[in-house]
């Protein structure tokens, strides 16, 4: 089929915790996120819908407001977070956004990609800083479950930019203490 949200179900019917607690998307024009919420809401599935937002982008602001007219500078994240509301983003289908500023998502890419053993891009940094959130919450409260997101953007195409040690040095300062936030994230 060609609906990710029901493939997404299709390939988790095996698993231990077939229906996810939250379901991680990043927004570009917020297709996915409207996607995945519909379908979860039209099979009436209990996983909840969190919006990783990088800084930057209005759509944290969008949804705590309401204001559609609202603007933003725009992200430095590619491929997500948008300086006006799209159309296809419906903050009725979100039940939770996570701001995530730009060196936590370089620095979780990195870590990602570190632990798959493959790159991830930007976009996907972001997406696993919410899922790092999000698990943590649920361990203090003593909750097993499963959390998904979308591996958005392979990172073979970011080794001159995200990869490169000096053209993120230059463009996002220090990351050293987002990596460490994310490393204690991950222990």
């Amino acid at each position: 089929n060609n609906n990710i949200a029901e493939s997404i179900f299709t390939q988790l019917q095996l698993e231990e915790h077939p229906i996810p607690e939250w379901i991680v998307v990043g927004a570009g024009t917020g297709g996915t996120s409207a996607t995945i919420g519909r379908y979860v809401r039209y099979q009436r599935h209990a996983s909840a819908l969190c919006v990783a937002d990088p800084a930057g982008s209005v759509f944290s602001a969008y949804h705590r407001t309401g204001d559609a007219a609202l603007t933003a500078p725009g992200s430095r994240i590619e491929g997500i977070g948008r300086p006006r509301v799209e159309p296809s983003f419906i903050r009725a289908l979100v039940d939770r956004m996570v701001e995530v500023p730009d060196a936590d998502s370089v620095a979780a890419m990195q870590a990602l990609s570190q632990l798959l053993g493959r790159r991830v891009g930007p976009s996907t940094g972001t997406n696993f800083v919410a899922m790092l959130e999000l698990a943590g919450e649920m361990r203090q409260r003593g909750e097993q479950g499963s959390i998904l997101s979308l591996l958005c953007d392979a990172g073979e195409r970011y080794l001159p930019t995200y990869f490169n040690p000096a053209w993120v040095q230059e463009r996002f300062g220090d990351c050293a203490p987002a990596r460490a936030r994310v490393d204690a994230l991950l222990a």
